[in-house]
């Protein structure tokens, strides 16, 4: 009986689309965190009882947004992207109100009511300011179009259908009870159990679109950046690169797995897709803007936050591959190199400790590399035997990091390393 009410469940979740399950977002506090002050909001509030159910739904998510410790509140990051969003936005910009937020994953989204958040795992991605431009594009793209007001009528026939499978798990317990009194209890629990399964599933298909309207997004997307100037090859080559990512993942599962645009998206990214997005760019002929050497300025600032954000993330083929993205044009190399380094040191797989030590030291000839890689190559000449060169490694490191946190750790390393040589 459990089986066949698992199947129910599962078929009713089933049954109006695939259901995307976000990740945990994984990031520390930003200290003194505060919301960004919001524009006025333009566009006109629903009175229909649905769609304003959907706006207030929405106003309570942008509060939490206002109030997460994952919300990034530095002014020139801020500025940079509303500024972006407003090119892309043209005459909507106004509506909007973003909201930079420390997660690792790539996703952006943009609420009926102007809300708008973009995460810090999207912005290690875009590769430039025309691949940010893109997706921004297609999240305004959903907003001006409204699709998520559209896609109520789908969310009604959802929460019917599970409305409907809790009626028949019910039914199915209560029969369960009447034949076998004495196992009521436990099929009573696995019953609201399923009950719940199927309305978590129902609700989290709500954040995702129709394969139309994800398409429609795209077009849209590609046509606000290109009005905007941005070279019309941007949007294949991002959605290029995460397939590329997915393939480097060190999960076999997710290597076999679609990659998703977003993590709320029911879309996948397709080959079709990427083609229909190089046809329309070919057809357009002309190249536009890039604005590589300004994005990655913009961003500069938070690589190695963000890079330690994303491999909290667990999946180091990945980690390594986006560390190889971000420096294909020799930019940013102390850092990426140092990330780099982490990234096989956790990973811990065969010869990732000798690629590890490789990475420490190629990180220590560019004057960005964190104070930390002296201390990771000093802990890799110990392991080679090299005491005096971990000794000189663990001083730099404390000379360049005076207020580190484990500097009464390292400096008992040093005084015991000192009283064993000879």
């Amino acid at each position: 009986m459990t089986a066949r009410l698992l199947a129910v469940a599962l078929a009713v979740m089933l049954a109006s689309g695939e259901v995307a399950l976000a990740q945990t977002p994984i990031a520390g506090p930003t200290p003194g965190a505060s919301g960004p002050s919001p524009p006025p909001v333009v566009s006109a509030r629903p009175t229909a009882p649905e769609e304003a159910g959907l706006w207030d739904l929405a106003d309570e998510s942008e509060r939490d947004a206002r109030n997460a410790a994952e919300l990034n509140t530095d002014p020139a990051l801020n500025a940079y992207l509303r500024d972006l969003a407003c090119r892309v936005a043209a005459g909507r910009c106004a509506e909007i109100r973003l909201y930079v937020m420390n997660r690792p994953f790539f996703n952006a989204m943009m609420a009926p009511n102007g809300y708008t958040e973009i995460w810090s795992g999207l912005l290690l991605r875009a590769d430039n300011e025309a691949e940010a431009a893109f997706v921004i594009g297609h999240e305004i793209g959903h907003f001006t179009e409204q699709h998520s007001i559209v896609m109520q009528d789908v969310i009604q026939d959802r929460m019917t259908a599970a409305m409907v499978a809790g009626m028949v798990l019910g039914a199915a317990a209560a029969g369960a009870a009447v034949n076998s009194p004495n196992s009521v209890g436990a099929i009573s629990d696995a019953a609201s159990t399923l009950s719940n399964i199927v309305y978590l599933g129902t609700i989290a298909s709500v954040f995702g679109f129709s394969r139309d309207m994800e398409d429609d997004a795209d077009r849209l997307g590609f046509e606000r950046a290109i009005e905007a100037g941005y070279d019309p090859r941007a949007g294949a080559d991002l959605w290029r690169s995460l397939v590329e990512e997915t393939q480097a993942s060190d999960n076999p599962r997710t290597r076999r797995s679609i990659t998703r645009g977003s993590i709320f998206s029911t879309h996948p990214v397709t080959g079709d897709r990427i083609a229909r997005l190089d046809q329309m760019a070919a057809e357009r002929g002309a190249s536009g803007a890039l604005h590589q050497e300004r994005y990655r300025a913009a961003i500069r600032p938070f690589l190695g936050r963000w890079l330690r954000d994303d491999l909290r993330r667990r999946d180091y083929g990945q980690s390594l591959f986006l560390i190889a993205r971000l420096g294909r044009r020799g930019e940013d190399l102390g850092v990426l190199r140092y990330y780099e380094g982490e990234a096989y040191r956790l990973r811990r797989g065969e010869g990732d400790l000798a690629r590890a030590q490789e990475a420490y030291a190629a990180a220590l000839f560019h004057p960005d590399a964190p104070a930390e890689a002296h201390r990771e190559h000093g802990t890799a000449l110990l392991r080679t035997g090299d005491r005096a060169g971990a000794v000189a490694a663990y001083e730099t490191y404390l000379a360049l990091a005076p207020g580190a946190l484990d500097r009464a750790l390292v400096e008992q390393d040093i005084a015991a390393l000192r009283a064993a040589q000879p």
